[in-house]
């Protein structure tokens, strides 16, 4: 059950990024590291920026030998202050960025709701609230380092079902007043992801700066291992099935959408658009062979109101004034 899978043409592969900088956030496996590998393939430098520094050394040493380089530097984006302690990093050591990829992801596997120090939800805090303030802290450099390109993974579980449409709840962002449900969690924080995407794209408008939210497709990757009941069952069960009739996507395959966001030509028609790789998890008619861009099925995720009330309320939960 052979399924068409987007990927980035000859001309987009080809291009030559000698002298750029890009940061990619989770890039120690999986997708990041396939994008990573990537970029530098093609020149650029690239830093990991990695909760595990251990882990993103080993896989830093996978990387020589290509015609970019790579450093490594620790970014837990549960920490508020680890995030601004990278940007401080950063900053010390470079003066462009032309390319932010929002990588990192997680899925609770508790069944309560987790709270970080910061008192944020741990789903919604690296998926979101972490990229939120990363993105912001270094946007000034971005701006100065145009053309330049930002990306935040999304999923094909924020669309949800005609009959469940996942949304924001701006009331209870942190889960106070509601029941939790960890995979609820996820899915309305990647609905985020593609309202920051909107928003940002419109704020930048005429900067130079484009902002995409992808959907990089079911990697074969170690996403969700550590889920808890039924959800790693599900996994266990799906994952060597979906390997098998080619349904799951290599880790190689789950990077182009975010490599097309980063290199090709074309995207940058499209600032503001949500970009996916094809799913079988898409469950409106038309949808599962995704599409470069492609319209979300949930209105949720298309809100541009509730996109500005959310970065609104963003702002003081991680520290930052509004603008």
């Amino acid at each position: 059950m052979a399924r068409r899978k987007h990927a980035i043409d000859e001309k987009t592969r080809a291009k030559d990024v000698s002298g750029n900088v890009y940061i990619i956030t989770g890039a120690n496996s999986g997708v990041g590291l396939e994008t990573a590998r990537q970029l530098m393939v093609q020149g650029g430098h690239v830093v990991l920026a990695c909760r595990r520094v251990a882990a993103g050394t080993e896989a830093a040493q996978g990387l020589r030998g290509l015609k970019g380089t790579c450093e490594v530097l620790q970014l837990d984006l549960a920490d508020l202050q680890s995030v601004r302690d990278f940007v401080r990093m950063f900053r010390e050591k470079h003066t462009r960025l032309d390319g932010l990829v929002c990588n990192a992801g997680i899925l609770n596997a508790s069944a309560q709701a987790v709270y970080t120090k910061d008192n944020l939800e741990i789903t919604w805090a690296v998926s979101y609230y972490g990229h939120f303030l990363l993105t912001e802290l270094l946007l000034d450099m971005l701006v100065e380092s145009a053309p330049s390109r930002w990306v935040i993974l999304s999923s094909v579980g924020h669309a949800g079902s005609p009959k469940n449409r996942p949304q924001v709840h701006l009331d209870d962002l942190q889960y106070t007043k509601r029941a939790y449900s960890s995979l609820g969690a996820y899915t309305e924080a990647k609905v985020a992801t593609n309202l920051y995407a909107m928003e940002l794209a419109e704020r930048l408008k005429g900067t130079g700066v484009v902002a995409y939210a992808v959907h990089p497709g079911w990697a074969r990757s170690n996403f969700a291992s550590d889920a808890r009941f039924p959800i790693n069952l599900l996994l266990n069960i799906f994952n060597p099935i979906g390997t098998l009739l080619n349904l799951s996507d290599t880790n190689v395959e789950s990077a182009q959408t975010s490599l097309h966001c980063l290199l090709s030509d074309d995207a940058l028609k499209h600032s503001g658009a949500y970009f996916s790789q094809w799913s079988l998890l898409y469950q409106d008619p038309g949808t599962r062979e995704g599409g470069w861009p492609m319209e979300s099925p949930n209105p949720h995720a298309r809100d541009m109101h509730v996109a500005k009330q959310l970065v609104a309320k963003s702002y003081p939960l991680v520290g930052l004034k509004p603008l």
